[in-house]
């Protein structure tokens, strides 16, 4: 566990300082967009390839699924997460691949040709050691949207390294911090994943902005986010030092109608953002991974 000051003076940190906290880049190959946005579900028709885990890059594809995207998540044989799939599979269908067989790597190159947007959550250079790296995807998609999570930042030593919000906090000195401020005897993160649920709606809106470009000039488009640039964005940020009060959900919080899944009957918390007066609503239920096959 580090300070702020550790992580400030730390080559890492200093790397994550000067990164924007989106990069964005738009790319030299074109192919006309044919989705148009509809304003009871404006992101009806969009094609989204998620390749994300627990739990940022999750967060965004269930946004994007909430205005219409039609979402596929994409997941190896053997992987579940089993405490957070009712919460983040919302909206969206699960396939199982294994893009490491010729089989797997042949269905995956179909999918990624036929969809509008990528996300996806690996090390900076995993894709690459697949032979995926951008080149080849944009090769077999011209005109993608291309959204990359990464823990620890593009640059620095600890680019490649792996990492979650937790371990991004104790690593920023944000522990530390809660720690001390709050007199805890032990590190002290932020509640709920507050990294991962930040940089999801980042991802989210930088997707929805490579849309957008691309209406206009047909170009590809490319942005990168990690969790240690939004935390960098958090600590320098402004701090209220009070403690503020609990609020719990009241009755008008939640949705009237229950949702029927393969988890059981729920009801949700009432989702927070309107576009143009437009709710956001799910066409699906929650699933299980690996509930759908790998086709759009």
């Amino acid at each position: 566990m580090r300070s702020l000051a550790d992580w400030r003076e730390h080559e890492q940190g200093a790397a994550v300082s000067v990164e924007p906290l989106v990069h964005i880049e738009q790319s030299a190959d074109h192919k006309p967009s044919t989705w148009r946005a509809d304003s009871s579900r404006p992101l009806r028709g969009v094609r989204v390839l998620d390749l994300t885990r627990v739990l940022a890059g999750p967060v965004a594809t269930r946004f994007l699924a909430g205005f219409g995207a039609d979402v596929l998540r994409i997941d190896p044989p053997e992987w579940d997460e089993p405490a957070v799939v009712p919460d983040v599979t919302l909206g969206k269908r699960c396939a199982r691949l294994d893009v490491r067989t010729a089989e797997g790597r042949s269905i995956f190159e179909q999918l990624l040709q036929e969809c509008d947007v990528l996300i996806h959550g690996y090390r900076a250079n995993a894709l690459e050691a697949l032979g995926l790296g951008a080149d080849r995807r944009r090769e077999l998609r011209p005109g993608l949207v291309d959204v990359s999570l990464n823990a620890y930042a593009w640059s620095g030593p600890w680019r490649n390294r792996r990492g979650f919000d937790s371990l991004v906090q104790m690593s920023a000195g944000i522990a530390d911090e809660g720690m001390r401020r709050l007199q805890r005897p032990r590190p002290t993160p932020l509640p709920v994943q507050a990294l991962d649920h930040a940089t999801g709606y980042l991802i989210a809106a930088a997707a929805i902005r490579g849309l957008t470009e691309r209406l206009k000039t047909s170009s590809g488009y490319t942005a990168r986010l990690s969790l240690a640039r939004s935390a960098a964005l958090l600590i320098d940020g402004p701090r209220d030092d009070g403690a503020g009060e609990i609020v719990r959900a009241d009755d008008g919080d939640w949705q009237t109608e229950l949702e029927h899944s393969e988890f059981g009957a729920a009801r949700r918390l009432r989702a927070p953002v309107t576009i143009a007066g437009t709710a956001m609503q799910w066409d699906r239920p929650a699933a299980r991974l690996g509930s759908s096959p790998a086709r759009w």
